[in-house]
């Protein structure tokens, strides 16, 4: 099947563009750059990706005034933000068979108007646990989204292109992270948390108005119809394939050790010996723009250590930022942020896409399940990893952070032990598998 009859699967590599004949078919009527509605699709999925990411993280960088304005400890102020990823989780596999029944562009839409509508009330949450509902409901609604966007890109782009549109999607994820959490800091130090949550809810809005006054029409798609025992015996087989388990629990780990580190890292900056204004701790997520190039050249690092070691890599990168984010010294925190995130885009770049190569039927669901493992994981790192800092303060959060990237680094051993058994003959007709790819 191709990946519009499977509905797409929601990672591509680099070798899916290797694949792609050099001659494209004259009579394709998908759109191609340079083309009929390639840029106006390209500006509205951009502009969802910064809503979504912009709306799914508006709460991380507000985490000590959120606190201090309702009287809660770290720990409990972080549901805000595990509540919305893990909302996102739990509903993307099943958003993502919605989508193929009743379309990719419909389901969008109704999530990012969903998802906006609940942004302007959460300003007015008139406490903690409306807030963390919804948080949630948000997140739920966000969740149409991943689920849908690269699977009408499969559909509706010409395969030579298909790389680079959904790449400018996964920038407008990548700007919308940042700069949602880069315009709370600096609108929170002036007029408190709730003005600048309603300020993202703006810009979001604004986003969805422009995504679906540009998004073109599907041309492609083809509706096909909700069967329950279909979507569970897809998902059965890829949680049953070994190769594919790895490859979730790499995702969720890599994710845990960046939803901790970016969920407390405003409480050490605000702590002494620190102490910067909400401001200035909003543009250090700044530093996102290094995983964005990190996670562009992951095709590369792969192609020289392979994709094992390009895990490795990712995994012993962040593991030196943990430790270099222990010194008392800005500019060594800072830099150990830098490599956190690099290691973190790189290891999530190569696991996402192995997932895509590895599925050989439900391509979509597999990438769903994930995009639902690797929120799980963000979930899991901004409770802990804040429930560590108020134990054990920010080293705390630094050893939740270390057995994560301990765990990438067990799994992918484990994948590189079963290749070489592989190799060997052992276990010949055994459903043994490693890690994708050779070396």
């Amino acid at each position: 099947m191709t990946p519009a009859d499977t509905g797409a699967s929601t990672t591509v590599d680099a070798a899916t563009a290797v694949s792609v004949p050099s001659s494209p078919d004259p009579a394709d009527s998908r759109m191609t750059p340079g083309g009929p509605g390639y840029r106006r699709m390209s500006l509205a999925l951009f502009l969802a990706g910064v809503a979504t990411f912009a709306l799914l993280y508006s709460t991380q960088a507000l985490l000590p005034l959120i606190s201090g304005d309702l009287g809660v400890s770290a720990g409990d102020a972080s549901w805000t933000v595990a509540a919305a990823t893990g909302g996102l989780a739990l509903f993307v596999l099943p958003m993502s068979a919605l989508s193929e029944r009743f379309g990719r562009r419909t389901v969008m839409t109704a999530s990012l108007a969903v998802a906006v509508s609940v942004g302007l009330l959460v300003p007015f949450a008139p406490s903690l646990p409306a807030l963390v509902a919804l948080r949630a409901v948000q997140g739920a609604a966000l969740a149409g989204l991943p689920a849908s966007a690269t699977a009408y890109l499969a559909e509706e782009v010409r395969p030579r292109a298909l790389v680079t549109a959904i790449g400018l999607f996964v920038a407008g994820n990548s700007v919308g992270g940042m700069s949602g959490r880069v315009i709370t800091g600096w609108v929170a130090q002036e007029w408190g948390w709730r003005v600048a949550v309603g300020v993202i809810g703006l810009v979001a809005v604004a986003c969805a108005v422009a995504f679906r006054l540009l998004l073109p029409a599907p041309r492609h798609f083809t509706a096909g119809s909700l069967r329950p025992r279909v979507l569970v015996r897809t998902v059965r087989d890829h949680i049953a394939d070994p190769l594919l388990r790895r490859l979730y629990a790499i995702g969720a780990l890599f994710m845990t050790v960046f939803g901790g580190v970016y969920t407390v890292i405003g409480y050490r900056l605000t702590d002494a010996p620190f102490s910067l204004p909400q401001g200035v701790i909003g543009s250090i997520f700044l530093v996102y723009l290094v995983g964005t190039v990190s996670a562009s050249t992951a095709g590369r690092l792969v192609g020289r250590l392979g994709r094992r070691g390009a895990l490795y890599l990712g995994g012993g990168t962040t593991a030196a930022g943990l430790l270099l984010s222990l010194a008392p010294w800005l500019p060594l925190v800072l830099l150990g942020l830098v490599l956190i995130t690099a290691g973190f885009f790189a290891g999530h770049a190569v696991a996402s896409s192995a997932v895509g190569r590895t599925a050989t039927h439900g391509r979509a669901q597999a990438s769903a399940l994930y995009q639902s493992a690797y929120y799980i994981g963000s979930s899991a790192g901004s409770t802990v990893g804040a429930v560590a800092f108020h134990s054990g303060g920010w080293a705390g959060t630094v050893g939740v952070g270390l057995l994560a990237v301990l765990g990438v680094v067990g799994i992918t051993a484990l994948g590189s032990l079963a290749a070489r058994r592989r190799s060997a003959g052992v276990g010949s007709g055994a459903s043994v598998r490693g890690l994708p790819a050779t070396r």
